[in-house]
């Protein structure tokens, strides 16, 4: 076969990978645009007879979903602007700074990573619950404030930051905090940014912690709710792909706006030992 040929196949090859990808998401937005009732005849139909809104409108409505995504993005938005601060720090001081353990102190966090996270919940549910946060939102958003991974991928691109530009903040007087934030932050913008996207994505489809914490169902998140939904509602279907729907489109989109920052942040996170 010639290179051509080969190179076409490739291509045949990827594409009809990426259809077999997309395809159940499309028929999620196809069933989720149905009349009651109407995904559940055999064979299941592909293409809505009438296109209606009514199972968007029942959400928002009966359901009050608004609520549980007001608290989705509360939980969400909190979450990585306080995370990305402090794994910020902490990837800073484990590039940066010298002080004594460092790096021994950093091969222990690192072995922090073959944890299960299910094992450290109850642990850190006992201190939660010790401390006054059970059913609050600081309950949920303290344990994730730093991150073993968030702590390793910002440290990594640190380390190419030259030591010749923040020995020059030093010179002109600048004290260390002021070092991080006026010269070392901006230049780890595509790394922050990529922390970022981890971070919005982890918190806004969490299930496991909130469902533990948050014991008042108003406080409760959308992954949350719409499992109780199906669990209340599991022969709608239809309305069951529209909540799926309004759970995935708000990451979906934050990931394609942040998708050419979030490559440049990964690969040159890499990039040095």
């Amino acid at each position: 076969m010639s290179r051509r040929g080969k190179t076409v196949l490739l291509h045949v090859a990827l594409a009809a990978l990426g259809l077999a990808t997309v395809a159940p998401l499309l028929w999620m937005v196809s069933v989720s645009l149905m009349h009651p009732g109407e995904a559940n005849t055999f064979p299941p139909p592909l293409l809505p007879s009438q296109p209606t809104l009514e199972n968007y409108r029942a959400l928002f409505t009966r359901l009050d979903i608004g609520t549980y995504a007001r608290n989705s993005a509360l939980l969400a938005f909190t979450l990585t602007a306080l995370s990305l601060l402090v794994n910020a720090m902490a990837g800073y001081a484990f590039a940066k700074l010298r002080f004594r353990g460092r790096d021994r102190l950093f091969q222990v966090l690192l072995g922090a990573l073959v944890i299960p996270v299910q094992v450290a919940m109850l642990p850190l549910f006992l201190m939660i619950r010790s401390a006054g946060l059970v059913n609050s939102y600081w309950g949920v958003i303290l344990p994730g404030l730093a991150s073993v991974f968030g702590i390793f991928l910002v440290r990594q691109y640190a380390q190419s930051i030259p030591e010749e530009l923040l020995d020059a903040a030093r010179a002109d007087g600048a004290g260390e905090f002021r070092v991080f934030w006026s010269v070392a932050l901006p230049l780890c913008r595509p790394v922050l940014v990529t922390l970022a996207l981890f971070t919005f994505l982890g918190s806004w489809n969490d299930f496991m912690w909130p469902l533990i914490v948050l014991s008042d169902a108003r406080k409760q998140t959308l992954p949350v709710a719409l499992a109780g939904l199906i669990g209340e509602r599991a022969h709608d279907t239809e309305l069951m792909m529209a909540g799926s729907v309004l759970t995935i489109l708000p990451v979906l989109i934050v990931f394609l706006a942040l998708q050419r920052a979030y490559v440049a942040g990964i690969t040159l996170g890499g990039v040095k030992e």
